[in-house]
């Protein structure tokens, strides 16, 4: 797709590819489970035979991104999803039974759900895990039948401009197709009427996104993040606790959408956490920069927002504790890498407290009473995820009663969208749908009702039918009543 095209023509090629698509999936009719499975099998093949590759891509895009965490972030766990659903799909295609109402259900009428394919899915995926945010979704429209349009971030292009060449050779444009370019595709791209879109991106954008798809009436699918909140309970010990959230927090270099953002702690066991921080980064990345394993911020804009975080926080006199070696703190613009750094005690007026951080940064807050923690979430919109770290079943009960999110993890870092068999989505102002196997599979298909009658006419039995007299009247006032 040539993003220099203007704005009409542009629409009208992305239009052309619909049309082929749709098309085809016409001309298909009932998508059997050999062809599914075939076109899910084509995606593993995709993955494994190329993984060098796209390792290589995302590494070049980011400027520092260990092929390990590729393979595990994005390769790995696209694999996983894909055979996830591979191994359900049978299952989930069967008709599901539902019950008539009374009393056909004794008279032989029959009632079921049959999940159709919906047709053509949009796909819009942000730049942070390229690869597994395009897999991710798509091992779920796959099973359910669709053919699907993907449009990769403009933020990672050669990683797009490679999986834009591997679709291609593995799948007939009427399958699968990919595009590629800056905002301008993307504005045409959420403007095409599909049977179905799923953006996964910055609020900003998505509703930007669910702007033009209204225009189609084309259901929507938005995963948009937030600022996820971490509450370490009185009861939980802040040793294991450290390792855990500091390494699920730089995980991919923080830039991920349910990263925590910020982090309660309370306020007796302050220094103790800083202190165990500290050592759990001098044992997995001993050093930041020139350290392979250490993901650097995506470009210089990322690098120079996490660093006006930083200046603004400093300049205000907060508290802020970089863990790394002394003089590791930052690398120049062109290697944009940075530390994760602690800001303890912000003040809820700057930058770090306001906007999603999505990087190396983790804002702490110190409490004396869990209503403190939960008061403060509830002030702020949903988040996409929260975390909970502690031994008391009861506060945590009351946590999770007083609050909510979009997903949430106990005594663990992300680990819930891990789990395939979970949905995974935001609510509020952090999405709205969720995607991931049995879940994913029926937001991508139609849930057709039907009802199939028994071998006695209900109407005429009834007496529903006119004209009405006292069979009907005897009916409704055995109905009617508490």
């Amino acid at each position: 797709m040539n993003a220099a095209a203007d704005q009409p023509a542009l629409g009208s090629q992305l239009e052309a590819l619909l049309h082929n698509q749709r098309s085809a999936f016409r001309a298909e009719g009932y998508v059997e489970y050999a062809t599914r499975v075939d076109r899910i099998d084509r995606c593993i093949a995709l993955l494994v035979d190329h993984r060098d590759a796209l390792c290589e891509a995302v590494n070049a895009d980011f400027g520092c991104r260990s092929p390990y965490v590729t393979q595990m972030m994005d390769i790995m766990n696209s694999i996983g999803s894909l055979k996830f659903v591979k191994g359900k799909l049978k299952k989930w295609m069967k008709p599901e039974r539902r019950t008539p109402m009374m009393p056909m259900n004794f008279l032989g009428g029959k009632a079921r759900v049959e999940y159709q394919p919906k047709g053509v899915v949009g796909i819009m995926t942000p730049w942070n895990v390229p690869v597994n945010m395009v897999f991710s979704p798509l091992a779920d429209v796959l099973a359910a039948g669709n053919r699907a349009m993907i449009k990769p971030s403009e933020y990672t292009p050669r990683t797009a401009e490679l999986l834009k060449d591997l679709f291609a050779r593995y799948f007939e444009p009427s399958e699968i197709t990919v595009v590629t370019g800056g905002p301008e595709v993307g504005a045409a791209f959420s403007a095409l009427p599909f049977d179905h879109l799923i953006f996964t991106g910055a609020t900003g954008v998505g509703r930007k996104v669910m702007q033009a798809a209204a225009n189609n009436l084309t259901p929507v699918t938005l995963e948009l993040g937030g600022k996820s909140p971490v509450i370490i309970s009185h009861s939980g010990d802040t040793n294991k606790i450290a390792e855990a959230l500091i390494m699920g927090k730089a995980m991919n270099g923080g830039q991920l959408c349910i990263s925590p953002d910020y982090c309660f702690v309370p306020e007796s066991q302050l220094e103790a956490f800083v202190r165990h921080c500290q050592r759990v980064i001098g044992q997995h990345y001993p050093r930041i920069q020139n350290n392979p394993d250490f993901v650097a911020c995506v470009n210089e804009r990322h690098y120079g927002r996490i660093a006006g975080y930083l200046d603004e926080a400093e300049a205000a006199g907060v508290r802020i504790v970089p863990l790394c070696p002394a003089g590791e703190e930052r690398s120049g613009p062109e290697q944009h890498k940075i530390a994760l750094h602690l800001v303890i005690n912000p003040d809820d007026d700057l930058a770090c407290m306001r906007e999603e951080i999505f990087g190396p940064l983790l804002c702490i807050k110190t409490y004396r009473d869990i209503d403190q923690a939960i008061d403060h979430i509830n002030r702020g919109e949903k988040p996409l995820a929260l975390y909970y770290f502690g031994s008391d079943k009861q506060e945590q009960a009351e946590v999770f009663r007083r609050t909510s999110s979009g997903g949430a993890s106990i005594n663990a870092v992300a680990l819930h969208v891990g789990c395939d068999d979970l949905p995974f989505g935001g609510i509020g102002m952090s999405g709205m749908g969720n995607y991931r196997g049995r879940d994913g599979f029926r937001t991508f298909s139609h849930a057709r009702a039907v009802y199939e009658e028994g071998w006695v006419n209900m109407a005429k039995l009834a007496g529903t039918l006119p004209p009405y007299g006292d069979k009907i009247a005897k009916l409704l006032s055995s109905q009617i009543k508490k």
